[in-house]
């Protein structure tokens, strides 16, 4: 048994994880101030885990839910390719201040271990693909706000991995890429294609359905389902090397155009793909080379055909339910209390 943190266990993957720690008998303490998350993921186990409400940006909170822990799965930040966008200062105040706050809180209290959620997005346009760890990171634009969680990731990646030369066991960094399932928030590519198409076949009910989207359709990404992520997580907690990067992913790449025709199927017709105007900074191909993530001895188990069906029918039945519980604002910009 293992004394686990988990910043950001409310989140959709936070919430995944908790269950999966709890299940193999671990005492798991959760942060999170519910501003992205939702308790309601974590109904049926608040009773057996201890649960702080508090900003990861507040070092003193941090401090406070890590004393008595060995490890912390630091996953909290502000995701969502909205957020991007529209409140960059935000993504980027959370993902730095939460990193050091975190690395503060292990170094101040003893914390040994530490497993550092990042993102494919740090390094954006890769040389090759499929992409190892490798690959450069880069910020093509630093004008442009699509990029701020990706340098978020990034200097939460040189954080962790260089203060780990120090004063840690084992710390390690995991990019996840494009994970999907039930309940993972509306501001996805998978929920938005169900909103979208459910309105359209209102709209349309003979005949091919049009259906516009970003782009031409055909940028390529890599869905994971969230069961089979915690799978490939589980492995990297148990056996990844200190200062190790892994990438955990599924490896088939599909086009977005193809995503969009496998949602409308789901729901019974057939899409006329419309293309569009891309999102500027956007990325045209996206999958991941995951070689070291099946050293550790990994294989994906769960074939976008055959996850994407209940993801579907959880987002159709949940439609009218969307924006009944807005989470709490956060504070834009700079953080100055806890």
């Amino acid at each position: 048994m293992t004394h686990y943190l988990v910043t950001g266990g409310a989140g959709f993957i936070g919430a995944a994880l908790v269950r999966r720690l709890l299940e193999q008998g671990h005492t798991v303490r959760v942060l999170d101030n519910g501003s992205r998350g939702s308790v309601t993921r974590l109904v049926g186990v608040m009773d057996d885990i201890e649960f702080h409400n508090a900003d990861v940006r507040c070092t003193e909170a941090v401090i406070k839910a890590a004393r008595g822990m060995e490890c912390i799965l630091h996953l909290a930040a502000v995701n969502g390719t909205q957020n991007f966008y529209q409140r960059p200062a935000l993504v980027l105040d959370v993902g730095v201040r939460g990193m050091l706050a975190v690395l503060d809180a292990c170094r101040r209290v003893g914390v040994g271990e530490l497993f550092v959620a990042s993102s494919s997005e740090v390094y954006q346009t890769p040389p090759e693909v499929p992409t190892d760890e490798t690959a450069p990171l880069s910020i093509p634009d630093v004008l442009n706000p699509r990029y701020s969680y990706g340098g978020s990731k990034l200097i939460s990646e040189l954080l962790a991995l260089n203060y780990a030369r120090r004063n840690f066991d084992r710390v390690v960094v995991f990019r996840p890429h494009n994970v999907y399932g039930a309940a993972m928030g509306w501001e996805h590519v998978i929920p938005q294609f169900v909103e979208q198409a459910v309105a359209r076949i209102a709209a349309h009910p003979q005949g091919l359905v049009p259906f516009p989207i970003q782009g031409d359709g055909r940028q390529t990404r890599a869905f994971m389902h969230i069961d089979d992520f915690v799978d490939a997580l589980m492995v990297v907690i148990d056996r990844a090397e200190h200062r190790g990067i892994y990438h955990i992913g599924n490896p088939e790449e599909l086009p977005i155009a193809e995503v969009a025709r496998k949602v409308m199927r789901e729901l019974g017709r057939e899409a006329e793909v419309v293309p569009g105007e891309p999102a500027a900074g956007g990325t045209l191909r996206r999958c991941p080379d995951i070689a070291k993530l099946r050293a550790l001895g990994f294989e994906p188990g769960i074939p976008f055909d055959e996850g994407l069906p209940g993801v579907v029918a959880w987002y159709v039945e949940n439609l009218g339910a969307k924006g009944e519980a807005k989470p709490p604002p956060l504070e834009e910009g700079w953080y100055d209390a806890c």
